[in-house]
């Protein structure tokens, strides 16, 4: 499909043509677009953005992994799913951030208008039907988020006790698990839950009463349902999402240092100590390039920060030798760490990593205490974490 060609526009107006030509991907901005960039990395400018892959900014949602299976089950004989039109289906339904991606050649189910659902009602899932093979049949064109983990974006209607004046976030993420990853939801509700605890930045999640599925409250709308600009690292540092498990957290520091509006610097590396420091607590091995990014208003705008924490789990439950993702200052054990977190704790400015680290360690063992009912559904993973946060204590303070 090289023809076709995509329109972008973002909220503060239309921004340009992407096309595909002789293997090489085009952007190029309109004449009247000097408020519309779509990118930190791409200015407004003349001449194009020539990439020979599609452009970091653009394939950051991409569907990944069961979003794209299910894709391709729908469509393989309809169309080829190669990057531009796996754009134009995902970006014109609410895509992840900012940009909404159009084409005149995409069906109109990608178009159609969706009921909803309460969030009450996915909660209360008691898993009698299965409740996410059907949200996935019912939304499924609204695929504008990345991950392998099975996900859904699924628009949320008001409830009927809350009054109309009452602002609510317009879409929820729904996940469920997987078979080889056994009590995945309810191991991200408690490890954010530790998060959160904790005093760190985080949408507002649920678990439903079943504990398969975990919800989370998108963030990169407003409390008025605009649009927010939303960058992962990988796309930041250039990288394809192939990619987002190459490099270390101390580039993802300088590219914090590199994109964050001044005021916003030191609390952006301050909660990105947290997120590394959480991980390594309660064995997240999967904290790469794609599970940090950046927030902001537009690429013009003096807020720009990092976003809330999102895609904590732990991991060393299903891969028991599993290491962090990216290095941590020439380290990637989790237990081999100590060093690492101690530098990486001056990269991000932070004055006494070790009272931080003891008091993300005391959160951690109260809220697996406080989580009963939700620990006694996986004490596998339970026993992870509590390894995990038994050998950093030992490190640090024995």
């Amino acid at each position: 499909m090289s023809d076709l060609q995509l329109h972008v526009s973002t909220p503060q107006g239309d921004a340009g043509e992407l096309s595909h030509e002789q293997s090489q991907y085009l952007f190029g901005y309109g004449p009247a677009t000097a408020a519309a960039a779509v990118s930190l990395t791409m200015p407004v400018r003349k001449a194009q953005y020539s990439y020979d892959q599609l452009h970091p900014v653009f394939q950051m949602n991409l569907p990944e992994g069961f979003l794209l299976e299910e894709l391709q089950n729908r469509l393989a004989k309809i169309v080829t799913l190669e990057p531009m039109m796996l754009l134009a289906l995902s970006g014109g339904q609410s895509p992840i951030g900012r940009l909404q991606v159009q084409s005149d050649f995409i069906n109109p189910l990608a178009r159609q208008s969706v009921p909803g659902e309460r969030l009450s009602e996915i909660l209360a899932w008691d898993g009698t039907e299965n409740l996410f093979d059907e949200l996935v049949n019912k939304y499924i064109w609204r695929t504008g988020i990345s991950g392998v983990q099975p996900k859904v974006l699924v628009p949320q209607v008001m409830e009927s006790s809350q009054s109309k004046a009452t602002v609510v976030t317009p879409e929820l993420i729904v996940k469920s698990g997987r078979d080889d990853y056994p009590g995945l939801a309810a191991n991200e509700f408690l490890c954010m839950s530790i998060a959160k605890e904790a005093g760190m930045p985080v949408p507002d999640f649920y678990l439903s009463k079943n504990k398969e599925l975990f919800v989370m409250q998108r963030f990169d709308r407003s409390t008025t349902g605009v649009p927010i600009g939303f960058e992962d690292m990988a796309a930041l540092a250039g990288f394809s999402a192939r990619e987002k498990y190459k490099t270390s957290y101390t580039h993802v520091a300088k590219l914090i240092a590199a994109f964050a509006s001044a005021t916003y610097v030191s609390p952006s590396l301050q909660a990105l100590f947290d997120m590394v420091a959480l991980s390594c607590l309660v064995g997240n091995g999967d904290a790469h390039l794609k599970n940090f990014g950046m927030l902001y208003t537009d690429p013009t705008s003096t807020d720009c920060r990092l976003a809330p924490a999102f895609d904590i789990v732990n991991t060393t439950a299903y891969i028991p030798e599993d290491v962090l993702a990216l290095d941590l200052c020439g380290f990637k054990s989790f237990f081999a760490a100590r060093q690492g977190l101690l530098e990486f704790a001056k990269v991000c400015q932070v004055a006494d990593p070790y009272d931080r680290l003891q008091q993300l360690i005391l959160t951690a063992e109260f809220v697996i205490e406080r989580e009963a009912e939700v620990t006694e559904a996986i004490p596998q993973v339970v026993a992870a974490i509590k390894h995990c946060t038994d050998m950093m204590k030992e490190i640090f303070f024995d």
